[in-house]
Parts: structure tokens; C-alpha cells; sequence
């Protein structure tokens, strides 16, 4: 075989890349110099539940990591949040005492308005958010009030309105009616003005799908329900405009946040809401999505580290300003080492 002869310079710029993208990626200095997402612990949001009664904090079996915190804990979990640059968390309550309607909800007493105090007291920079919701306080476990079998949305809107007053009372900064009753915004952001709390901003969970990603939250909480299911109320996953649809009604009602949960099986909806709107909006990596990716790291399927910051990154590619995460303080330790 005739030896190939060597390519003339005509030859070889015809084979020669016109553009060279690897230039930038050749050095980590380079790749961080241009890259076009990051995550950073402040825009990290730590979801905390609270529990009731003087016993200790306690831990989550299907989280693990995650407790249940006595109040009297909370103090020093904020001073630590915020050392390592968290600077806001998500309190979810459960009733001392359950009934039909879930009145432990709106307590002034109830745990939920004692933990937002206690916060406020020992680090009142930390941005106090609470959950807004009837499940965990009612003996049915349903997010609002049932009639024959029926979750009823009205009446549900308006006892979320006492929930979302009572936190605000106790100094909440921002609520987050998650029932996804029709018109819960309107009615919590009507409420909270009649109160004299017009400047408690609302955190609309807009785009909350009926998915099988949450059964280690309803653990923690004891919030399943006890017939029947939520797809009455919650969104079915498969649809994507009607989701669009409950996030342009909370901005016409009022909410200052948009929130997509969960979070990894909606990113195309995250994409789609970050072309349509201009409210701040809140992806929430939910409690079955972290304790999956937890199991892959103790199987030693994936390194934890890199999975969990490859994950929030996408969160906030696909458009997420804000993330809920139960990974915030992990995430915050490693890329800041704390403050």
C-alpha cells in the first residue's frame, strides 16, 4: 500500500475546527472563569420541621440527616444555618391535637407560631417562612376541611387565612400556602391585610403535583391521609399548561413567589415559567428526590457530593431562583466552608 502523503496546508485547514469551545474548558480557573449557573447558600432555602412538646429533637428515619427539631433547638440551628451562609428556612408544624377542621393550625399558641418567635429572638435576619396547610393538624389528614368525603375549597381558604395570620403574627416573613385550594392566594393575601400584615409576602406553591416523590415528608409529618388520596386537589403531572394556568391565577391573586414541586420531574415547567413570568421563582427538591439520591450514595452508585451540586445546578439552569433543599446545609459547607 502507497504511503498517504502528508495533508497540503489547504487540506488542513479544510479538516480544522472553525471553532475551538474546548479553549475554556482546558483549566478549572477557566471553567469557573465562564460558567453561566451557579448556586450559592443564600439562594438555598432549608426545609425544617418543627415538633411539638417539651421531649428532644429527634431524627427522620426516610431522611436521613434530618430531624425533627424540639423548639427549643431552634436557636442554635439558625445561628449554624447562618455561619455557614443559609440564610432562610421553611417550617413545617404538625398539631398537638387533631380534629376534623385542623384548629391547632391557626393557634397563636401552636407550634409553628412559637418556633417563628424563638427564630425572630435569636437571629431575626434569618428569613422565617412557614408552610400554610391543614394536613398535619387534621384527624383525616386531607389539607382542608371535609364534607361527605369531600375536601371543600372554600371553607379550606378560609381557615388557611387564620393560618397565614397567625404565623405572620408571631413574625413570620413570608407564607406558603401549599393546599392548592383555587383562589388560596386571594384569600390569604386579603386576610393578612384585614390583619394589618400587608407586608408578609406570600410564597404561592403553584405548580404542586399529586407525585410519588413524597412519601418521606408525610413520614415525618404524619400527614398521610387516611382515605382516599390528594389528586382532587394536587396537580396531575401530566399537565403542563394547566400548570402555567395556576401560576398565572397566584400572580393575578397576589403571591410574590411562584414554587414548581418537586422539583426534578418539573424542570420543563421551570423553563417554561422563567419565559412567561418575572416573579422570583422557588423550586422545591422534594423529600423522596433527596432520600433517593441518599440511597445512591450509600449504595456507592454516585459520589455525593458531585451528584447533589450537578442536581441543584440544573435546578437553577432550567430557572429556579430560589431552591428548597434538604442538601442546603451540606451544600453550603462545602462551597463556603462556612462564613
Amino acid at each position: 500500500m502507497p504511503a498517504r502523503r502528508p495533508a497540503g496546508p489547504e487540506e488542513e485547514a479544510a479538516v480544522r475546527p472553525p471553532v475551538r469551545l474546548r479553549r475554556l474548558r482546558r483549566t478549572p480557573a477557566l471553567r469557573e472563569w465562564v460558567a453561566e449557573t451557579r448556586v450559592e447558600p443564600g439562594r438555598l432555602i432549608y426545609p425544617v420541621f418543627v415538633r411539638a412538646g417539651p421531649g428532644p429533637s429527634e431524627p427522620v428515619p426516610s431522611l436521613p440527616g434530618v430531624q425533627r427539631y424540639a423548639v427549643r433547638d431552634l436557636p442554635s440551628l439558625v445561628r449554624q444555618l447562618d455561619t455557614e451562609g443559609v440564610r432562610a428556612v421553611l417550617l413545617f408544624g404538625a398539631g398537638r391535637t387533631r380534629d376534623a377542621e385542623g384548629r391547632d393550625a391557626w393557634a397563636p399558641d401552636g407550634v409553628v407560631p412559637e418556633a417563628v418567635r424563638a427564630i425572630k429572638r435569636s437571629t431575626p435576619e434569618i428569613v422565617v417562612a412557614t408552610d400554610v396547610c391543614l394536613c398535619a393538624y387534621t384527624s383525616h389528614g386531607h389539607c382542608g376541611v371535609v364534607e361527605r368525603g369531600e375536601v371543600r375549597n372554600d371553607p379550606t381558604c378560609e381557615r388557611l387565612g387564620r393560618v397565614a395570620v397567625a404565623h405572620a403574627r408571631a413574625g413570620a416573613d413570608v407564607v406558603a400556602p401549599s393546599a392548592m385550594m383555587d383562589g388560596q392566594v386571594a384569600w390569604i393575601r386579603a386576610a393578612l391585610d384585614r390583619a394589618g400584615h400587608p407586608e408578609t409576602a406570600i410564597l404561592a406553591y403553584s405548580s404542586k403535583h399529586a407525585s410519588a416523590f413524597y412519601g418521606p415528608f408525610r413520614e415525618a409529618e404524619g400527614s398521610a391521609p387516611e382515605f382516599g388520596d390528594r389528586r382532587g386537589y394536587q396537580m396531575d403531572y401530566r399537565n403542563a399548561r394547566e400548570a402555567l394556568r395556576e401560576m398565572d391565577r397566584d400572580a393575578e391573586e397576589g403571591a410574590d413567589l411562584l414554587m414548581v414541586k418537586p422539583a426534578l420531574t418539573s424542570l420543563d415547567l421551570l423553563v417554561r415559567a422563567r419565559e412567561r413570568f418575572r416573579l422570583p421563582l422557588v423550586a422545591y427538591h422534594v423529600s423522596g428526590e433527596y432520600a433517593a439520591l441518599k440511597a445512591a450514595v450509600a449504595a456507592g452508585i454516585v459520589e455525593e457530593r458531585p451528584a447533589v451540586e450537578e442536581t441543584l445546578t440544573a435546578i437553577r439552569r432550567a430557572g429556579a431562583d430560589l431552591i428548597i433543599t434538604y442538601f442546603a446545609r451540606d451544600f453550603a459547607r462545602w462551597t463556603s466552608g462556612g462564613r
